[in-house]
């Protein structure tokens, strides 16, 4: 009995495996217009099946509220019509990027005359691993699908209803299209020995890539068989040099913080040197109490809202502070001697996710960009744009902080590989 045979009669989560092992052949070799053509159809079912989606979706969001589920958590679960509509959009990106499938990475002609091509190929079969985020369903299935890859989604028990139709409305219209449908499937069951299954599928599977909390990503990490590009937590630092200007500080800090909490591209520490703290803090503490953020502040901290005196709600950080990805309205808060200090605190605490500094001084910046070795290290910019839509990949597949095959937003190159093909004329080695 070959593998194949084997697999057929196994488990559920093996056989829906091998299904996408199947689809994944058949996919490689589709031209780029089949495959926007299936995106554009998956972006118009979206829409036009919205009622469908928000229906079940909203039993997830009953289901989350019921056990007392956090208010963060909840919001990356929830999708609204305004939500299903920005994600069928982030479809019609992907249709306007450029395929990768077939791109030569390099190619030249040896002394002998053989031609050598490195050619960028699908990845093959590829597993995401996820929690409570419904639009990972979509943004992953566009980016596979165009991509040339088969995809198994394995989302979180909280988001089993909206994945579920999430899944069916873009398999129909990936078969409508005329590509297979098990090129999308959703891995069956909700415990957590499919998951297992799912890492163990070497040979069914070419790559995991888990998003999530640091324990999801830690077991995957860990546990699987399966290859992995590890999606990292995003312990974001906020850095506010001594020349920087104060106006501009605020509002970085504010929307790197504020303007959406639960993702991983939300600032979750402000370092401030100490030469503009006097000036800076008291601007940053109004602000950041005005959007109802709880400051986890040393003493240098704790010290400038007690003399302020204003509305700011400031409790006093530990180690653990220095190391927690909140996804809250909570920031830890210190201040720092110099640049170097500022870089030393990140390099020993930073998930390796993103790292801002803000600041009118061209070589504080250039230091500062030289020495942080994170996925992103922005200059006078939110860390919320480290993103693969705000990058222009249309959507992304999660943010690799591994150094390894990919690293930050992955968008569509990253989800290939490449081999070599060479050209002779009767070419023998001697």
């Amino acid at each position: 009995m070959s593998s194949a045979d084997a697999f057929a009669t196994d488990s559920p989560v093996l056989a829906t495996a091998r299904r996408a092992r199947e689809a994944a052949a058949v996919l490689a070799p589709v031209p780029r217009s089949a495959k926007d053509a299936a995106l554009l159809a998956v972006a118009d079912a979206l829409e036009a099946r919205t009622a469908e989606i928000t229906a079940a979706n909203a039993e997830d969001v009953a289901r989350a509220r019921e056990a007392g589920t956090a208010d963060s958590v909840v919001d990356r679960l929830t999708l609204t019509p305004e939500r299903i509509a920005a994600i069928a959009s982030d479809v019609r990106d992907v249709v306007g990027l450029p395929d990768p499938v077939g791109e030569v990475v390099r190619g030249y002609t040896l002394p002998n005359g053989l031609d050598v091509r490195q050619v960028r190929v699908p990845l093959g079969v590829v597993g995401i691993i996820y929690e409570a985020r419904p639009n990972v369903t979509v943004d992953a299935a566009a980016l596979c699908l165009k991509s040339g890859n088969a995809v198994l989604l394995r989302g979180s028990s909280s988001a089993y209803r909206s994945n579920t139709k999430l899944v069916e409305v873009v398999r129909d219209a990936v078969a409508a299209a005329g590509l297979p449908a098990d090129s999308v499937q959703l891995v069956p069951g909700e415990s957590r020995d499919s998951v297992k299954e799912l890492m163990r599928a070497r040979g069914l599977v070419d790559v995991l890539i888990p998003r999530g909390g640091a324990s999801l990503i830690r077991t995957v990490v860990e546990e699987s068989t399966v290859p992995v590009i590890e999606t990292g937590t995003g312990n974001c630092h906020v850095y506010v040099d001594a020349q920087a200007d104060l106006r501009m500080a605020v509002e970085i800090l504010l929307n790197s913080k504020a303007q959406r909490v639960s993702v991983c591209n939300s600032a979750e520490t402000l370092l401030v040197h100490r030469d503009i703290a006097d000036a800076f803090l008291p601007l940053a503490l109004d602000a950041l109490a005005g959007a109802g953020v709880t400051v986890h502040g040393d003493a240098a901290v704790a010290e400038a809202a007690r003399l302020h005196g204003g509305p700011a709600v400031v409790v006093a950080a530990t180690d653990q502070d220095w190391e927690t990805e909140y996804l809250s309205h909570d920031i830890a808060a210190a201040v720092v001697d110099s640049l170097e200090d500022a870089v030393a605190h990140i390099r020993r605490w930073s998930s390796g996710h993103t790292e801002v500094i803000v600041t009118s001084s061209q070589p504080a910046a250039r230091r500062f960009t030289q020495l942080v070795d994170s996925t992103t290290v922005a200059v006078n910019a939110s860390t919320r744009f480290t993103d693969g839509g705000q990058f222009g990949f249309g959507a992304e597949i999660g943010i690799s902080t591994q150094k390894l095959h990919a690293r930050g937003p992955m968008g569509l190159p990253e989800l290939t590989s490449t081999k070599y093909i060479l050209t002779g004329d009767g070419h023998i080695r001697g």
